[in-house]
């Protein structure tokens, strides 16, 4: 072999080398699973100091929220390699723990000092748990939420439609304490021309595909008091989820939608609702608190324009919840870095600057801090919500009896078929047959 053949071989090898060290460089790195909003984009800038400090690179798979469940849940049914970390709505615990979907973080939480009693109780058994009431622990809170109001304040504090309501009504026009006052203030914005403009009273979720209609008559359910089955005996759901309260509230829900909602807005959700909003449609809308610091901000609605409030009582407290656990995927090559995000994003410091960049954590020490309450505009509105809150089923048949929900409280509140009465019965049928199936009846 010439020296020049040999020089040749050695710059050969040397590249191999620097291939191979180029690969597993690039190896260290993570991929984290979403929806696309804002809370994602945030998420992606605060972990910029993750990288810093232990050279784990992060990419990330945000789907759209529409496609958002169908992606993930296809992706962990396959046992695919896409997520080394996923942050899964809440509804997925049960499945995600009795398929496996999800590595078990018991464990891993106590060897390293990490304590579900810093964090706010209801975002633990909503996002963590599974089974429910155990101390068996699958996610890390990650995106407290819940489902609350915004309403137009630069309109609720116009002398001219203040008088107005007062001389209606006979109380002063202000975010409404009940469902019943919240109907009323509907109406009197309905139709009403606000600065050359006709306006609305409400965009509420209507959507049909995916859990929309759900999530915006459970709003009503809780507040109703009502319930899924009996707390006493699991899954003795007759006289509960058709009770008298029950019928009350899907009644006053479809009331609501009857009166007070824009035109077409028969198949919405949080899309939908923010667009009615920030274009100046609609006097209030319900909609995720995620979606609270944009809004504060927007150009159009934001500052003093809007102010917020969360559901609305009435025979109880209650509120929708929504938010998300981050989870390890069972599937990955690549756990143990992904519990190294764990346990830095579970640092009091990495909360509180999650909370100032848009995110919602669920850590005592940052919500129960001086000073939160009034930190932005919802920070009050959120505590309020996060004391309330109740979630869907979180049964591993969770798809089936959210399906048979959405169906029911759809072709009654919108299609305008049959009675109250008649589609939770008819939903009670739905929900035995599926329990039956799973052996729990």
């Amino acid at each position: 072999m010439t020296v020049k053949q040999l020089s040749l071989v050695t710059s050969a090898l040397a590249l191999g080398l620097m291939a191979s060290g180029g690969a597993s460089a690039q190896s260290k790195s993570l991929t984290l699973c979403w929806a696309a909003w804002d809370p994602a984009n945030a998420l992606v800038e605060m972990s910029k100091d993750f990288t810093k400090k232990t050279g784990i690179d992060m990419k990330y798979e945000f789907v759209p929220w529409p496609n958002f469940a169908d992606r993930m849940l296809n992706e962990l049914n396959a046992r695919g390699k896409l997520c080394d970390l996923l942050i899964g709505d809440s509804q997925w615990i049960g499945t995600a723990a009795t398929e496996k979907h999800y590595v078990e973080l018991t464990d891993f939480f106590a060897k390293n000092n990490i304590s579900m009693n810093d964090f706010l109780e209801p975002a633990v058994e909503g996002y963590s748990t599974w089974p429910k009431n155990s101390k068996k622990y699958w996610a890390l809170p990650a995106m407290g939420d819940a489902v609350a109001w915004t309403y137009r304040k630069d309109w609720f504090n116009r002398a001219d439609l203040k008088a107005a309501f007062k001389a209606k009504y006979g109380y002063d026009l202000a975010p409404p304490a009940n469902w019943t006052q919240l109907k009323q203030v509907a109406e009197f914005f309905q139709g009403r021309e606000i600065d050359g403009k006709k306006v609305y009273g409400a965009a509420l979720y209507t959507e049909r595909g995916s859990e929309g209609i759900t999530m915006g008559f459970t709003s009503a359910f809780y507040a109703w008091g009502a319930r899924y089955d009996n707390p006493n005996k699991p899954y003795d759901m007759k006289g509960f989820i058709n009770s008298p309260d029950a019928v009350e509230a899907l009644t006053a829900y479809k009331a609501l939608y009857d009166c007070c909602t824009p035109p077409g807005h028969s198949n919405a959700y949080m899309t939908e609702n923010l667009d009615a909003y920030k274009s100046g449609q609609v006097a209030m809308q319900m909609n995720f608190i995620a979606f609270f610091p944009g809004i504060a901000k927007d150009p159009n609605v934001g500052g003093e324009k809007t102010g917020f409030f969360s559901n609305p009582n009435q025979k109880t407290a209650g509120a929708t919840l929504g938010g998300q656990g981050i989870s390890v995927v069972a599937y990955s090559d690549k756990q143990d870095m992904a519990k190294e995000y764990l346990k830095w994003f579970a640092q009091p410091s990495i909360q509180k600057t999650w909370w100032d960049v848009g995110g919602a954590p669920a850590h005592k020490s940052v919500v129960d801090a001086p000073g939160f309450a009034t930190s932005t505009p919802y920070a009050q509105v959120y505590l309020d919500s996060l004391k309330k809150v109740r979630d869907f089923w979180q049964e591993p048949s969770y798809a089936q009896l959210l399906q048979a929900m959405q169906k029911r409280v759809h072709t009654y509140v919108v299609a305008g078929s049959g009675t109250a009465q008649e589609a939770l019965d008819g939903l009670l049928k739905d929900w035995t047959e599926v329990f039956k199936d799973d052996g729990k009846l």
